[in-house]
């Protein structure tokens, strides 16, 4: 019997999966009318704003138990991208229509139509392999991608944080600028991607070669 927490996280992934298939469209659709790599945010920049905002739920979901990964996890990977997302992309007008945009809000969007239909049937326990291999698959190409176009953005928009001195009023109380702030993130963000990256190979291991990972346990 379906318990009422897997039909409201079959609701909760379906609706995100929605969400960044009409974003991914809304991207495309610009793309593929204009022949312009510029319209990455004016297509879709608002509605991924909200999908990701509104996917601090998760970190709820892993508070309140009714997830298995946890809540820590979740919280960075949801806190890592809102703030690159919000505080930078959003903020920073200059750096809107950098082709970087594009490149990462589709390499985000085509790990999110997967993800999500991926959890979705996993409550209802009909999940097809073929969407199991794709969850664990196409990340290796796709994680790389998105990393290097979120490290491009901030990059490009460190000139303006510099020349505008962004959050000066948050950042009052501490011995550094936001400006310093985004060059160390940029500097710790393939080591800490790194480590996420190699993490999402593990769970790869498990999740589609079971067999030979209870072998290793008994050797």
């Amino acid at each position: 019997m379906t318990r009422l927490s897997d039909i409201y996280l079959f609701s909760y992934n379906s609706l995100q999966a929605f969400g960044w298939a009409i974003a991914l469209f809304r991207i495309l659709t610009d793309f593929f009318s204009t022949k312009s790599v510029n319209g990455g945010y004016a297509s879709a920049g608002e509605l991924i704003c909200l999908l990701q905002t509104l996917a601090f739920i998760e970190v709820i979901h892993g508070v309140l138990g009714i997830v298995p990964s946890g809540f820590l996890f979740p919280l960075m990977q949801w806190g890592g991208r809102t703030h690159f997302l919000l505080a930078i992309v959003r903020k920073i007008y200059e750096v809107q229509e950098s082709p970087a945009v594009l490149i990462t809000f589709v390499s985000w969007c085509c790990i999110e139509i997967i993800r999500y239909p991926f959890y979705a049937l996993s409550c209802l326990g009909s999940c097809p392999s073929f969407l199991t291999y794709l969850r664990y698959t196409v990340f290796i190409v796709i994680y790389p991608i998105g990393v290097v176009g979120e490290m491009w953005i901030m990059y490009q928009s460190l000139p303006v944080i510099l020349e505008k001195n962004l959050y000066a009023d948050y950042f009052a109380a501490v011995p550094f600028s936001y400006y310093t702030f985004v060059k160390a993130v940029l500097i710790c963000y393939p080591f800490l991607w790194l480590q996420l990256y190699l993490y999402l190979f593990k769970q790869r291991r498990s999740k589609l070669y079971p067999r030979s990972e209870k072998e290793k346990k008994r050797k």
